[in-house]
């Protein structure tokens, strides 16, 4: 992917209209774009900043069915997310594998009443299940836990689901769609809707936010799958139209894997305000998460809040036998989800529905709000089909449900940090070897090295440090401060590929350690430092 190409080309054709415009680069956006350049059709993608920047890099890492929704009795959701599964599993087993889950016991009926449960998960996922779901003795559980805390365990229930990294597949899944003929630009804004006599959405202005200038760009159908920000592109259409999406901020806490020891993640059903929480192997850490709560404003880089970070905290020291405290945590980041919005005012996210939406307005602005990363492939494939039929194109059929993801490789390495490039590692293999500085380490504290940061600048559209550090590679939310003492290297070897100055490369690594201090916990909350001044 070359993002200078990409402008190159809609400056030589500015009046072509697109099929398909596409406005917002998160997993919606993208597998929307991904779809639509497979059945043919003439795409572009439009995304305000990088590609992933928001929701879709702040997930719990989870491919799965959701067994809090089949708890709530929503069957055909979890149905559908568990085919969902099965098909990335086998797209993209260089990002996406197995992982086997331990719900701990500590009640009596916990025993029976999981394992019926998840005996029902398992038979909702059919020939694409990962593994049967059964009832694990104590001694059991703590040979695969060492660190449960073993007073008053019972037993544990074992189940499978999926994990990934999502940051990664994003950018996979975009390079999937440029191989099929899509543009993708990044940090390129939709500022307003063209439309026709008729009152028809017939195309965008959109303005590159490197150059500032504008474009008035023609299409057919104009899709709006911006997640979070939704709303935005709906009152460019109609300043009265009513709010679609009702944000709900997950926050999750990266430790050292010593807090878990193992392969397998732990899985708590019912916290003590009726949320589930993880604690996840991922990248060599372990990931602690995640809150539901309810917002009334977003942004592209939402902030953690103290009450959140208490929560996870307190509720891991109640099942871990090493209570982790905020000294503990290497990285802490927040995520909004998209949540379809009730008609009804509510202060729960229960009743704000996880299913995917797509509302077509009187001006055939087609907007897809909702759902989640498992199902992006599906979202994506109801919404192509929703604007074929909006905007009268020529039918063409889903090629996605067995199109294998950018970096497909059968037997993926377990070498990290290699291992999530797939069958591009061995050219990044021999990128690192161009160069003497190239095949260094960034960090003596992560297993990054230079070359990345020029595969991720010439091959993966990263324009600034946050792109490389945050969604690239994923320093920042592993090690926030290794990712901070890394910037000024990743400065440097960006700014040779890009042309930049010293002057760049300074406000560079300033904008980075500016947003990055969100992602770092002071070793006392703000309560605490309060009382301690007093």
């Amino acid at each position: 992917m070359n993002r200078t190409d990409f402008v190159a080309h809609i400056q030589k054709t500015p009046s072509a209209q697109w099929d398909m415009i596409i406005i917002g680069g998160g997993a919606t956006g993208l597998g929307i774009a991904m779809d639509a350049a497979t059945r043919g059709y003439n795409t572009l993608l439009l995304e305000q900043a990088d590609f992933a920047k928001g929701t879709s890099s702040r997930s719990t890492k989870l491919v799965h069915g959701g067994v809090r929704y089949l708890a709530q009795g929503d069957v055909a959701l979890v149905r559908e997310a568990l085919y969902e599964r099965g098909l990335l599993l086998a797209n993209a087993p260089h990002l996406a594998h197995n992982q086997e889950f331990i719900i701990p016991q500590y009640n009596w009926w916990q025993g029976p009443f999981y394992t019926i449960g998840l005996k029902i998960y398992d038979l909702l996922s059919g020939r694409l299940s990962l593994g049967r779901s059964r009832h694990i003795s104590k001694s059991e559980v703590v040979a695969e836990l060492p660190t449960i805390r073993q007073r008053g365990l019972k037993g544990g229930i074992v189940y499978h689901d999926g994990q990934f990294d999502d940051a990664r597949l994003a950018v996979n899944i975009a390079q999937t769609a440029v191989e099929n003929g899509a543009i993708l630009l990044n940090y390129f804004k939709v500022t307003g809707l063209h439309k026709d006599g008729n009152g028809r959405i017939n195309g965008v202005q959109a303005q590159d936010l490197e150059t500032g200038r504008s474009y008035n760009l023609p299409a057919k159908a104009v899709i709006n799958a911006t997640g979070v920000f939704v709303d935005e592109i709906l009152q460019l259409d109609n300043p009265a139209a009513r709010r679609m999406v009702r944000p709900s901020q997950g926050v999750h806490v990266v430790l050292d894997p010593s807090f878990l020891q193992s392969k397998s993640a732990i899985m708590i059903p019912k916290t003590e305000d009726g949320r589930v929480l993880f604690a996840v192997p991922w990248h060599n850490k372990v990931l602690l998460g995640t809150t539901d709560t309810p917002l009334d404003e977003h942004s592209l880089e939402p902030v953690a809040l103290e009450k959140e970070i208490d929560f996870i905290l307190r509720t891991a020291a109640n099942y871990l036998s090493r209570p982790p405290a905020r000294t503990d945590v290497l990285s802490v980041f927040a995520g909004l989800r998209p949540l379809a919005a009730p008609q009804k005012s509510t202060g729960s996210t229960k009743e704000i529905s996880r299913s995917h939406k797509i509302l077509v307005a009187p001006s055939r602005l087609i907007t897809i709000t909702g759902g989640k990363w498992t199902t992006f492939r599906r979202m994506a494939e109801d919404t192509v089909n929703e604007a074929i039929r909006t905007a009268g194109l020529p039918a063409a059929t889903c090629r996605t449900k067995e199109l294998h993801i950018h970096g497909f490789v059968q037997h993926p390495s377990n070498r990290e940090p290699l291992n999530v490039y797939g069958s591009d590692a061995p050219l990044l293999q021999a990128l690192a070897a161009l160069q003497p500085d190239w095949g260094q380490p960034l960090s003596t504290r992560l297993p990054y090295i230079g070359a990345q940061v020029i595969w991720a600048v010439r091959h993966e559209m990263a324009r600034t440090v946050e792109d490389v550090l945050a969604r690239r590679l994923r320093a920042l939310f592993l090690d926030a401060t290794a990712a901070l003492e890394m910037a000024p290297k990743v400065a440097a070897l960006m700014a040779q590929e890009l042309g930049r100055d010293e002057v760049w490369q300074q406000a560079q690594v300033k904008a980075f350690a500016d947003m990055a201090a969100h992602y770092i916990l002071k070793q006392s909350s703000p309560q605490q430092q309060q009382q301690v001044t007093a």
